[in-house]
């Protein structure tokens, strides 16, 4: 087995709530900036333990989500050893197949990997991630009448396969990556979504 990998999500964009690309529509405004941040549980590539790691695709969506062309830098957790970081650019750049490859194929433009500070977190719904001054969000779950949080089920897109998204939005999304073309970000109240995964190759 390539891999396993078990862990949270937190995905945050600069769409508005709903985030249409989830439904295969074209992105709010016409293009997308995302976020979307694995925390890894549980899981080995290959032979390798990458419990505890926290791995972000930063993402600029030019149309379309389906039709791809994204510029992608990979945000990885700095305690990741050179081993890890290795298998974890492998997995998440589609090396390996599997969910991720079928992400990742969307991908038209590598930018590389940054390493930063990781803080990764969830609390009575409310998720929290943040990579060094890069990257820093909020998230806040929408409920529904019976109090459960409101979920999206077999979307046309996902960063999630085979699980549900928690849907909700942003009480703060800020991207300050000027080195690599992404315009300064500072939002509240856009997308954010929220799930589990579980990933084999």
């Amino acid at each position: 087995m390539a891999y396993q990998l078990e862990g949270r999500l937190l995905e945050v964009c600069t769409c508005n709530v709903l985030c249409p690309c989830w439904v295969g529509e074209d992105p709010d405004g016409g293009t997308c900036i995302g976020a979307v941040t694995y925390h890894i549980d549980k899981g080995k590539i290959g032979g390798v333990d990458v419990s505890g790691l926290t791995v972000s695709m930063l993402s600029y969506i030019p149309g379309n989500i389906l039709k791809g062309n994204w510029r992608t830098l990979i945000y990885m957790d700095e305690q990741a050893t050179a081993g890890q970081q290795e298998a974890l650019e492998d997995a998440f750049t589609g090396k390996l197949g599997g969910p991720l490859k079928d992400i990742y194929q969307l991908v038209g433009e590598f930018l590389g990997v940054e390493r930063a500070p990781v803080t990764f977190q969830v609390q009575e719904g409310k998720g929290t991630f943040r990579f060094g001054q890069a990257i820093e969000a909020e998230l806040l779950p929408f409920q529904g009448a019976t109090g459960q949080v409101t979920a999206l089920h077999d979307t046309v897109f996902t960063t999630i396969p085979g699980s549900p998204a928690y849907v909700g939005k942003t009480a703060k999304y800020r991207v300050n990556v000027p080195q690599h073309g992404f315009k300064q970000i500072d939002l509240q109240n856009h997308n954010a979504i929220q799930g589990t995964f579980r990933f084999e190759a």
